[in-house]
């Protein structure tokens, strides 16, 4: 396997040759998981859903050509991969092991990609348990949102061995617009902490700033379109920083999801020994929020703890 992780990526591109149509299982259709499995669909994949809630089953089956399943192993048992996108470790270990796990279910040669964002720890004990069934195993945490996910556009981040990401891969191009090996079993789900830090860092940063600058009487859409296109451009600025200024706070990814994230961030933490005291205090900022009703609201949401109680949203 190549160092480089470059080598390993992949355009996504729309313009490139479909692969060959695949029997998937996708296993999860909650805010992510819904619009990817119906990119798989749309890719004239195979597709078998489950998902706990059988509603939402229903509802993705009445817009898009596939069939649920009763049951992960239901999902799994005819399936060359099987892809999951549930809540957490627990959540991730209800769906693959037990009787109705579908890990039982799976046949010699399948792959089971996890895009749950998750610990490193049970990405290493996923690809453990899938080994000894012969079963390929590659950890995928995706970045992107939910904009990214309907738009077929994530940053999809992966951990595994070469052989079952190159497998695997053609498959993720339905919803990704670059899917890239990191390392073995539990890098990707390492990469997308460190995606984590950085974007709480980013978005306290944005916060002070726009807060600053409306104390300071400053015109803050002409602030934006000006500092953007420099060295304090970034994601969060282009699409958050003119909902921040307006108070909008109902969309994008959750506090409560971003809070998850951020503790399996510094339970690793602790694990390795890296300092990351700007990461704890933002986590606590959320709590926070939480505290006032906001854990539904977007992560841009920390900019009202710097406003007086009569801006907040």
């Amino acid at each position: 396997m190549s160092d480089d992780p470059i080598s390993h990526q992949s355009g996504g591109s729309r313009a490139e040759p479909r692969p060959e149509p695949a029997d998937v299982a996708f296993i999860g259709l909650g805010v992510m998981g819904y619009p990817m499995a119906g990119h798989l669909a749309a890719a004239d994949h195979r597709v078998t859903v489950f998902n706990r809630t059988a509603s939402v089953a229903q509802r993705w089956s009445a817009e898009y050509p596939g069939r649920i399943a009763a049951t992960p192993a239901d999902a799994a048992r005819a399936a060359e991969f099987v892809l999951m996108c549930v809540g957490a470790d627990d959540d991730v270990r209800a769906v693959v092991y037990g009787d109705d796990g579908a890990l039982g279910a799976m046949n010699d040669g399948t792959v089971l990609v996890d895009h749950t964002t998750a610990s490193a720890d049970l990405a290493r004990e996923l690809s453990a348990a899938c080994g000894e069934r012969g079963v390929g195993f590659v950890d995928a945490p995706v970045s992107g949102g939910e904009a990214g996910a309907q738009g077929g556009v994530l940053t999809v981040m992966c951990g595994g061995a070469d052989e079952h990401f190159e497998r695997a891969r053609p498959v993720m191009d339905a919803y990704a617009r670059a899917a890239t090996l990191i390392g073995g079993a539990g890098a990707g789900q390492l990469t997308k902490m460190v995606n984590q830090i950085c974007i709480a860092g980013l978005v306290q940063a944005l916060s002070e700033g726009l807060e600053f600058g409306r104390r300071a009487d400053l015109d803050l859409d002409a602030v934006l379109a000006t500092i953007s296109q420099g060295a304090a451009g970034s994601w969060q600025m282009s699409n958050r920083g003119t909902t921040m200024t307006a108070g909008e706070f109902d969309f994008g990814f959750a506090v409560d999801w971003m809070r998850k994230d951020l503790g399996i961030v510094l339970t690793e933490a602790e694990r390795n020994g890296a300092r990351l005291p700007v990461t704890a205090l933002v986590d606590q900022f959320y709590k926070r929020i939480q505290e006032l009703g906001g854990g539904r609201w977007d992560t841009s949401s920390l900019i009202t703890l710097l406003r007086p109680p009569q801006r907040r949203a």
